[in-house]
């Protein structure tokens, strides 16, 4: 399987067949635009699901999970732990477009694993200023998927919470594992 990792960069970090990486992204979705057809979708998912899940690059979501364009809303940030922008999300997504269900991912060799609150004391140190939000550094993934569930399951804001399930997908097998809420 070829990647995009496998393209060779040059200087700065450039693409070696010219210009940035943002620059190779726009010419791809030139590329994209000219054989796009409107498939006519509402925005409402189809299954009416929303999978909460890891920005890690290496979680395709929609491959893993046999998923199609349409099928579903997607929320990614670091860990795919359950925040407060995350609980804003699943709001829009159940109140005002039908989803029902949420499956939450996060995954094995998380980089939140390796980070603590003091990633927040560092970045004060050097901009002068602290972050609002917190890191949600773990170092038990069974317990923080457990613990996202207990947050979705508990917010006033949501309208379906008794079709929450949280899974751990190994990144080096492709597999998922369900995490027992309690």
């Amino acid at each position: 399987m070829t990647t995009s990792a496998s393209v060779p960069a040059g200087p700065g970090g450039a693409i070696s067949a010219g210009g940035t990486v943002t620059d190779r992204l726009v010419e791809a979705n030139g590329q994209y635009a000219s054989a796009f057809t409107d498939p006519g979708m509402d925005a409402r998912p189809v299954l009416q699901v929303a999978v909460v899940a890891c920005m890690d690059a290496r979680l395709d979501l929609h491959a893993a999970l046999g998923l199609e364009l349409g099928d579903c809303h997607t929320i990614r940030n670091a860990g795919g732990v359950v925040t407060d922008d995350v609980i804003r999300s699943l709001t829009i997504s159940q109140r005002a477009l039908g989803t029902r269900s949420v499956v939450l991912i996060h995954h094995t060799g998380c980089g939140l694993e390796s980070l603590t609150e003091e990633f927040r004391h560092d970045l004060e140190m050097e901009v002068g200023q602290r972050p609002a939000w917190a890191v949600e550094a773990f170092r038990d993934v069974d317990q923080d998927v457990r613990q996202s569930m207990q947050r979705v399951r508990t917010s006033p804001f949501l309208l379906h919470t008794d079709q929450v399930r949280g899974f751990v997908f190994d990144v080096r097998t492709g597999l998922l594992r369900e995490i027992d809420p309690a």
